[in-house]
C-alpha cells in the first residue's frame, strides 16, 4: 500500500514537472497596411447571376480562362483586377486580386 502511494506521488510530481516546462503557446497577429487593402468600391465586378455573355459584353474578353472542372462545372475567368467564378453559365462569385 505504501509502495503504491509512493509510486503515485512520484508520477504526480513527474507529470507536474513535465507540464511546467512546456512553453506557452503564442499567436501572431497579422496586420495589413491600409494602403495595400483593396477598395471594393473602386473596382466594378460582375454581379452574381450574370451570364457569361453579359460578362464578356460588359468587361471584354478575359486574360485567361480556366476550367470547367467538377460537377457542377466551375470555371474561372481571369481579368486584370479580379477573377470571376462561373457555375455553368452564371456568375457564382467575383474576387478582387491582391495589390502587388
Amino acid at each position: 500500500m505504501k509502495a503504491n502511494k509512493t509510486m503515485l506521488g512520484t508520477l504526480a510530481l513527474a507529470a507536474s514537472l513535465t507540464l511546467a516546462s512546456v512553453p506557452s503557446v503564442l499567436a501572431e497577429q497579422l496586420s495589413i497596411p491600409v494602403g495595400s487593402q483593396a477598395d471594393r468600391e473602386a473596382v466594378s465586378t460582375p454581379k452574381i447571376g450574370m451570364s457569361q455573355s453579359s460578362v464578356r459584353a460588359t468587361y471584354g474578353d478575359p486574360l485567361e480562362i480556366r476550367g470547367p472542372v467538377g460537377q457542377p462545372p466551375i470555371s474561372q475567368w481571369h481579368y486584370r483586377n479580379f477573377v470571376v467564378y462561373f457555375e455553368r453559365d452564371r456568375v457564382l462569385h467575383a474576387v478582387l486580386k491582391p495589390n502587388r
